[in-house]
This record gives structure tokens, C-alpha cells and sequence, in this order.
């Protein structure tokens, strides 16, 4: 599967299915090599990117990420193994713990520790029946992996990772930790704006739900960022960290640290100056790789 060295992260919630298969098709028009969706309060993603599959020809798609609380470790290998057909080896499949809040309030599991319950469940897949007809390929996966732990599992028993609201830092960290093989995918908020006060208030918006999880901050300061870096919608430093503003050139700069870091596909999300959900097209457009 080649998925080239530049995604795009991307809610697709506020689009109609049609306007998704829009996006998709421009995404490939431009060259991108991959869509990255997540899952959280929306559309199920597998049946999205099995209709994305269908109306596009190269784009890869990819969970990022799959909340493994959703579903049972057989359920969620069977749907690894029909998207992967219905794809055709266009399928990555990100796994993920997500975090207390969404497990326990919104759907009202219990919250294991993470390492240990992922672990479990991807032994579970990988002893689970299916006796659908096998893809060619099987889904290459991926884990939402921030820390040692989840990094040296990513490595062992997966096919790599998918760290989100990272920096080039934490790339170059998580290289060390996964090897040289496995594939390391971290996505990277962009914004096309230079005014430094309509930047950051466009980032903060943005940030403001992300900052509230305790997965998140615990890995900012493992990479030296302090309490106080998380107040009032965060430091200067901080969103200067996770948002790459500016030009083009600033915006290429920090993508260049990732691919120098260690990354094999950077995945951006485009954020608007407004700060409202959705792509910047202009971005993508003037990041395109075609």
C-alpha cells in the first residue's frame, strides 16, 4: 500500500455523504495519498469510507481513530477484513483507547488502562472467526500511540502509529521508540493565516476541547511543556507547538521537521481562520502534492 508521504486529517460530519465523495475525489485529484477521519460523535466510519471507497479509484482511507470501545475485538475484525475487500488495499484501520470522557460518559464503559486493554484486544482480533471471504490483503493497523508504552506496542503488535496533536518532537521520539520499520503517520494542524492574534484565536478555538484530556497533556509535558502552558486556552508556546501558522512556507517548514524526524505520512488538518469545523481548501489546494 503506498500512501505517500502527505495525508489530510479531517472531520467529514458536517458534509453530506455526497459532498464527502466531493471532498475525496478533489483530495485525490490533488494527490494527496490518504483521508484521515475520526470517530467520535457522528457518522459510524467504516460505512463512510466503504461509499468514499467505491466512488474514488487511489485514495487510501483511514480511521484515525477507531474508538475500540465501539465495538468488540470480533466485530471490529470483521470489519477490518470487509472494508479491506470492499476497499481493495485502500484501508488502514487506526485504532484507538479514546479517552475517560468519551468512554464513560458517553457510553457508559468502564475505562481499562490503556496499554493493557489494547494489548488484550488486539490479541482478541487476532484470535477472533471470520469466515467471510478474505481480502487479498489484510488492513494494515494502526494505533493512536502518545507514550512509551503505547509506542512499544504500536511497534509489536501492529503495523505501526498514528500519533495525534503531536509535534515535530514527539516524532522524533516516537521514532526511536518504534524502530525503523514500522509506519509512523502523525497528524499536524495547519492554518493558513499570519496575523499572530487571528491565528491564535483561530488555534485556541480549535485546541480548547483537547486540552481538557488528560491523554493529551500527560504527553505534552512528558515533552516539556508545563501546567501552566494548558491555561487560558493555552500558552503561546503551546499553540505555536501544535498549530503550524503562517505562510506556505512556514506551514511546509513544519511539515519537513516531521518527514525529517522520522515520519513516513504526514496527515494535515487545515484548520479555518473562522475557527467553525471544515477544511480550508485554499490549504489543500496550495499544499497539494499532484
Amino acid at each position: 500500500m503506498d500512501i505517500g508521504k502527505l495525508g489530510v486529517w479531517s472531520f467529514i460530519d458536517q458534509l453530506t455523504a455526497e459532498e464527502a465523495v466531493a471532498l475525496a475525489r478533489k483530495l485525490e485529484e490533488w494527490g494527496y495519498g490518504a483521508l484521515w477521519i475520526p470517530e467520535a460523535v457522528g457518522r459510524d466510519p467504516f460505512s463512510i469510507i466503504s461509499f468514499m471507497a467505491a466512488k474514488t479509484e487511489r485514495l487510501v482511507f483511514a480511521t484515525g481513530i477507531a474508538n475500540i470501545y465501539a465495538r468488540d475485538a470480533m466485530t471490529m475484525n470483521a470489519i477490518r477484513h470487509t472494508v479491506a475487500e470492499l476497499a481493495a488495499e485502500r484501508f488502514i484501520l487506526g485504532l484507538g483507547v479514546s479517552h475517560p470522557p468519551m468512554v464513560k460518559d458517553l457510553r457508559g464503559h468502564n475505562y481499562g488502562k490503556p496499554v493493557t486493554t489494547m494489548r488484550e484486544y488486539l490479541d482478541a482480533m487476532n484470535k477472533a472467526l471470520y469466515l467471510g471471504v478474505p481480502p487479498e490483503k489484510p488492513a494494515p493497523v494502526l494505533l493512536a500511540a502518545l507514550r512509551t508504552n503505547m509506542l512499544k506496542l504500536a511497534a509489536e503488535k501492529a503495523s505501526g502509529a498514528h500519533p495525534y496533536f503531536v509535534t515535530p518532537e514527539h516524532t522524533k521520539r516516537a521514532r526511536a521508540l518504534l524502530g525503523s520499520e514500522p509506519l509512523l503517520c502523525p497528524e499536524q494542524k495547519v492554518l493558513l493565516e499570519n496575523d499572530p492574534q487571528k491565528a491564535r484565536a483561530a488555534a485556541r478555538k480549535h485546541m480548547a476541547t483537547y486540552l481538557g484530556l488528560d491523554n493529551y497533556k500527560n504527553n505534552l509535558q512528558e515533552l516539556g511543556f508545563e501546567p501552566a502552558d494548558f491555561d487560558d486556552g493555552g500558552s503561546d508556546k503551546l499553540v505555536d507547538a501544535i498549530v503550524a501558522w503562517g505562510d506556505e512556507q512556514r506551514i511546509r517548514e513544519r511539515i519537513q521537521a516531521h518527514w525529517d524526524a522520522g515520519a513516513n505520512h504526514v496527515c494535515i488538518q487545515p484548520l479555518r481562520v473562522d475557527g467553525e469545523m471544515g477544511v480550508d481548501m485554499r490549504v489543500l489546494e496550495l499544499l497539494a502534492p499532484g
